[in-house]
């Protein structure tokens, strides 16, 4: 994946930086086992407000959003080259990626406007709308203030789970948490329930909705005059398919080192989180990510 010279590399709007700090965090513990234990729950999509009663000493600051920002964090995201060079500068420029297919996608299938959802780029720990959250968290969206977070040091996470810390694998990832954005936007994502697990639950539906949403927008994401990305290839393409995998339930309850469970999935098995992400990327459409089977897409 590589971002082509001449796009719009202005910084994007309803973007900020921040933590840093050493505070109280939803997570508890570090490492890569703290990791796997959260990410059966949250991993890139869970509302880390509902984690301090599952790995205890969580606080929750519902409607808090933090307020301090370093306005020169990422003033060298300005390029092409700082895309393609810079972990944090690929997630803002990921992200106006998104901006740019799901205002047409959403409207035109939807017949909703998009509304642009906030980003937090922050260092060790934050304090969102959901709570505060760290780099062991994992990447999240937090409905309360509609905004994503990301620590990109996370990414270095991924090889250790069996993913793929290549570019279109940690855009992935962003695609998929303003995936739950389109779905704050429908009105369904308040439909997912973490405490009421299972394979065929509305978790894992709208888990694998957003998978499929990050795979629409990479089926869009390099076409036309003005878009960010070159012609993505295959190679890159399984890049993100390794990493789909990665964060399916039933591996991260074998590297946890427990059996395979699949009435306590929250987020569907590494199979179907590689044909939900294929199945976007290979028709590009709404209707084809109709988990919930609602039938109220345009295609």
């Amino acid at each position: 994946m590589t971002f082509r010279k001449g796009a719009d590399y202005s910084a994007r709007s309803n973007t900020r930086t921040g933590g840093g700090g050493r505070g109280g965090t939803i997570a508890a513990g570090g490492g890569i086992g703290s990791l796997l234990l959260i990410g059966l729950f949250l991993l890139m999509g869970g509302n880390p407000g509902d984690l301090g009663g599952l790995v205890g000493g969580g606080q929750s600051n519902q409607g808090q959003v933090e307020s301090a920002q370093d306005s020169d964090a990422l003033a060298h995201c300005n390029s092409a080259e700082s895309a393609n060079k810079y972990a944090e500068c690929r997630v803002q420029f990921a992200a106006k990626s998104v901006d740019d297919v799901w205002t047409n996608v959403l409207p035109a299938e939807a017949g909703i406007d998009y509304v642009q959802g906030g980003l937090v780029i922050f260092q060790d720990t934050t304090q969102s709308g959901c709570g505060y959250a760290s780099a062991q968290t994992g990447p999240f969206y937090c409905p309360a203030d509609q905004s994503s977070y990301f620590d990109v040091s996370f990414f270095n996470q991924l090889e250790q789970m069996g993913g793929d810390n290549a570019p279109l694998a940690q855009m992935y990832i962003v695609a998929h948490e303003f995936g739950h954005h389109i779905q704050q936007l429908e009105g369904t994502l308040s439909l997912s329930n973490y405490n009421e697990p299972g394979e065929d639950s509305n978790a894992v539906k709208i888990e694998l909705q957003a998978d499929c949403y990050a795979g629409l927008w990479a089926h869009h994401a390099d076409e036309g005059e003005d878009a960010f990305l070159e012609k993505i290839t295959d190679e890159q393409v399984r890049s993100a398919i390794d990493t789909a995998r990665a964060v399916g339930d039933d591996n991260i309850q074998r590297r946890s080192g427990g059996e395979v469970r699949p009435d306590q999935w929250t987020h569907g098995s590494s199979e179907q989180r590689q044909n939900a992400f294929l199945t976007g990327y290979r028709e590009g459409t709404m209707a084809s990510c109709d988990t919930l089977e609602r039938g109220v897409y345009n295609s």
